[in-house]
């Protein structure tokens, strides 16, 4: 049986994750296929809640209830991750009841998951090969951080070692950059030490063994 799964994420940025995903279903044994909308397109924009995002996912369906499984990415910024996981059992349990969900909370965003690949990072800020020290953090202080996305873009430039207009051109790539980070994650890599990332995969492989 192949699963159908909706995965909805906060920004276009984070789609990446549907790769791991499919993966992680793969190295199950299952099948999945794994559907991101973009919300962002449609004609009345959604809110900003997740039960917004999940009618308005419902309303693109063809049945209304086309999905197995819902794998919903929600930051937990300033709030404690049990309370973003109320919220999401919640609004699944309003809008798709029954429907299975995993929920997806990095703390305090998903920047600190792409934060403890070095040689990733300079990859993307191409220059594979440079010395210059990046300082990132170890990963039992990447979720304390208070802002790790303003790290994240400060170890990109650092990496790369642009000036001037060059450094300006990569930073306007920083979307993407960070698109990238997140396919390139190596999910044996130390990110595996980090609670949230521990959570998604046990809840995904949970509910992926539940529903056959």
């Amino acid at each position: 049986m192949t699963v159908r799964a909706l995965y909805l994420c906060e920004g276009s940025s984070d789609t990446g994750l549907r790769f791991h995903i499919e993966a992680i279903a793969a190295d199950m044994g299952r099948e999945i296929l794994v559907t991101v909308p973009e919300l962002d397109r449609l004609p009345n924009k959604p809110g900003r809640t997740v039960e917004d995002k999940l009618r308005a996912a419902q309303q693109l369906s063809d049945s209304g209830h086309a999905y197995d499984l819902v794998v919903i990415h929600r930051d937990s910024d300033r709030e404690p991750p049990d309370r973003r996981r109320t919220e999401i059992a919640e609004a699944v349990a309003a809008v798709s009841p029954g429907v299975a969900h995993v929920p997806v909370i990095p703390v305090r965003m998903l920047e600190a998951w792409l934060l403890l690949d070095q040689a990733a990072i300079r990859e993307v800020a191409g220059n594979p090969n440079g010395k210059m020290p990046l300082n990132l953090p170890k990963p039992a202080r990447v979720e304390s951080l208070a802002d790790p996305k303003a790290m994240l873009k400060q170890a990109i430039a650092t990496a790369s070692e642009e000036r001037g207009r060059g450094l300006q051109k990569l930073q306007t790539r920083f979307s993407a950059n960070r698109a990238r980070l997140l396919q390139m994650l190596d999910r044996a890599g130390p990110v595996k030490q980090l609670a949230s990332w521990q959570s998604f995969t046990d809840d995904l492989r949970d509910a992926l063994g539940n529903s056959r």
